[in-house]
């Protein structure tokens, strides 16, 4: 997922997001207790992605708060 993609979402779709990648990464790490997994390096894209949704809901809640003060 692209910045540019994640800056396009609703906040309902961010959250969702947000939520769907945490249970992909759980899933991921239990597939690496139980079974052997082939491709590692989803764990460093699973992790990015869930970066760049909080960091995209953390912008948008302080851009809400700066116009709720500024008003």
């Amino acid at each position: 997922m692209k910045a540019k993609e994640v800056h396009s979402l609703s906040d309902e779709e961010v959250a969702y997001e947000l939520d769907r990648l945490r249970r992909r990464l759980f899933d991921l790490r239990t597939q690496k207790v139980t079974d052997k997994i082939e491709d590692v390096s989803q764990f460093n894209k699973v992790r990015r992605d869930i970066a760049r949704l909080l960091t995209e809901q953390s912008i948008r809640r302080h851009r809400r708060a700066g116009e709720g003060a500024s008003a």
